[in-house]
């Protein structure tokens, strides 16, 4: 991997942790519950491709 590409992994694993922070802020003062079900699959979503990217990274340094 490059070091333009790990730059990329890296900004989109903070991208991915900005956006669940966001998420999580959201569905706290939320009140309709048709749209907190919805942020929350958000949420997953997000957080699983958060822990794909960090996996990716960690396949990388153990190259």
């Amino acid at each position: 991997m490059t070091q333009k590409e790990l730059d990329y992994v890296e900004d989109a694993i903070k991208h991915e942790k900005n956006l669940a922070s966001i998420i999580t802020e959201s569905i706290e003062v939320l009140e309709d519950e048709k749209i907190v079900s919805f942020m929350q699959k958000q949420l997953d979503d997000h957080k699983s491709l958060h822990k794909k990217l960090m996996n990716l990274l960690e396949e990388k340094k153990n190259e």
